[in-house]
């Protein structure tokens, strides 16, 4: 990488991609997120990468630095998630070029063959590139990511990363990964049984509906995360969303009001909280100095962050806050605290290429 430059810091998941733009001062200049359904093949990836360039000409330089975290490596697209690494190394490689690093944790910055040798560092570690920079900021605290697909939960213990697991797998058992998020999730996978009209009524196993039409209707969700089709390929409005969450319990729209199906909605975000916060219990309860610790929001679903903070009488910190830009950029802060990982490899990077600059 080279000292003083521009470093881009891409977040390549399964359904989206994110890519922030770190200047060599250490501020960030752009960032940005586009829809990237990678299930559905390559040629998603590929058009994202033509967007980044339309947007960033320089980025298509050759001697551009770009810097690159990934889970998008587990997607059945690949046999497993060792193919995922080497095909979307040599996919980034080609198209970014040879300079182009990827974040291992603790193994450093790779190029493609050392993330194709380790790979099982490279793979999903978006997490702790997140969780590192906020080590770098705080000494104690909870780090909440909220995304469309997943939740991330990680301990932050004397300013360092606290995790017990290190990879998917392992932070499942662990409560450090829930698979829940504010806009893919179906709302069959949160609850088997709700509550409708005073009465516990069975959930309907089907597609029917999901988190955004929940977040939809309570107002939460920004019109800019919705980047995903809904269940039925309907319209993202609140009565196409009505219509989504009544089918989930063999109701159309037309049999209940719409502060009817508003509480129901409440419903449904009340489950996700329960979720959220009996895993975030478990994470917590194996640090002591953590009971009262802050929590970190970041991703699409940090207000979620937030209401636990207020539930549970915690301070509340926005990852925005943890980063070097205008407090009255409202939208830039947003998106700093929706795109975290790009955001958080990128300033990683930098940080380093400054300390090899300064010959520390």
């Amino acid at each position: 990488m080279n000292a003083g430059t521009e470093i881009f810091g891409w977040d390549v998941g399964g359904a989206h991609v994110k890519v922030s733009v770190a200047t060599g001062s250490g501020a960030l200049r752009d960032i940005a997120q586009w829809a990237c359904p990678l299930w559905q093949g390559l040629g998603h990836l590929e058009q994202v990468i033509d967007s980044a360039f339309q947007r960033w000409p320089l980025a298509c330089d050759p001697h551009a630095s770009h810097v690159v975290t990934m889970t998008g490596e587990m997607v059945d697209l690949f046999a497993d998630r060792e193919e995922g690494v080497r095909v979307l190394a040599d996919t980034l490689v080609r198209r970014l070029g040879a300079q182009t690093r990827f974040f291992a944790g603790a193994a450093g910055w790779l190029n493609a063959q050392g993330a194709c040798g380790q790979w099982r560092e490279v793979a999903s570690a978006n997490w702790l590139a997140t969780a590192q920079w906020v080590a770098r900021r705080m000494n104690e605290a909870v780090l909440i990511d909220i995304g469309s697909t997943t939740t991330d939960i990680v301990p932050v213990v004397a300013a360092r990363v606290a995790a017990r697991g290190c990879n998917d797998a392992t932070r499942l058992v662990s409560g450090e990964l829930v698979y829940q998020g504010v806009v893919r999730t179906p709302l069959c996978g949160i609850a088997h049984r709700i509550g409708f009209r005073g009465e516990e009524t069975n959930v309907m196993n089907e597609w029917f509906a999901t988190t955004a039409d929940v977040y939809r209707l309570t107002g939460e969700l920004w019109a800019a995360h919705d980047q995903h089709a809904s269940a039925d390929n309907g319209p993202k409005t609140q009565a196409a969303s009505r219509a989504r969450i009544a089918r989930t319990i063999g109701h159309d729209a037309r049999d209940a009001n719409e502060n009817e199906w508003r509480d129901f909605a409440g419903c449904w975000r009340e489950r996700q909280m329960q979720i959220l916060m009996a895993n975030l219990g478990d994470v917590i309860a194996v640090h002591p100095s953590l009971q009262r610790a802050p929590l970190v929001g970041a991703g699409c679903g940090r207000f979620l962050v937030e209401a636990i903070a207020r539930r549970e009488k915690r301070a509340f910190i926005d990852f925005s806050d943890l980063v070097d830009t205008p407090a009255n950029e409202r939208e830039r802060r947003e998106w700093i605290a929706t795109c975290a990982p790009s955001v958080a490899v990128a300033l990683l990077a930098q940080d380093e290429n400054t300390v090899a600059l300064q010959g520390g």
